[in-house]
């Protein structure tokens, strides 16, 4: 089960995000957007559905889809792609707070990196117009790494 402990960012209240964008008041959506809220690193919709369980929210898939389908598109959340054709999800903060992400190819882990420099994109052909960048560094965790450094030394 993945950590859950408040990001340093301030978030807004889950029912004003939802109202703001003028979406329907939904004890799923609400649900979804406080475990984002909660979360260390990006979680996949296993581990979302997880923690709405031990909640005790009842929820089925495909709400639990479609309400992060609906937090994509509205900008509240952003979608990360994670190994094993699994889509990870985060809240999305401020368009001013930017952070890439390391994805251990080795037990599938996604961390987010505060410290990785994203505000310079490439340079664009003309009448091009960037939204957004996605920068996910690939390697071995340092639980990973240690692993693999042990097995080696056999």
């Amino acid at each position: 089960m993945p950590d859950y402990a408040p990001h340093s960012h301030p978030h807004p209240s889950a029912r004003d995000l939802i109202a703001a964008h003028g979406g329907r008041v939904t004890r799923t959506r609400i649900a979804v957007i406080e475990t984002l809220q909660a979360a260390q690193h990006p979680l996949s919709h296993d581990e979302i559905g997880a923690a709405l369980a031990a909640a005790d929210i009842a929820h089925d898939r495909v709400t639990l889809y479609r309400a992060l389908d609906w937090l994509v598109e509205q900008g509240i959340a952003q979608r990360i792609a994670g190994g094993e054709r699994a889509w990870r999800f985060e809240i999305r903060h401020d368009g001013a707070h930017r952070h890439a992400h390391f994805h251990c190819d080795r037990c599938g882990q996604i961390l987010c990196l505060e410290e990785v420099p994203t505000e310079n994109s490439p340079a664009l052909p003309a009448g091009f117009e960037l939204d957004r960048t996605e920068l996910v560094l690939h390697g071995a965790c340092a639980d990973c790494g240690r692993q693999g450094a042990k097995a080696g030394t056999r």
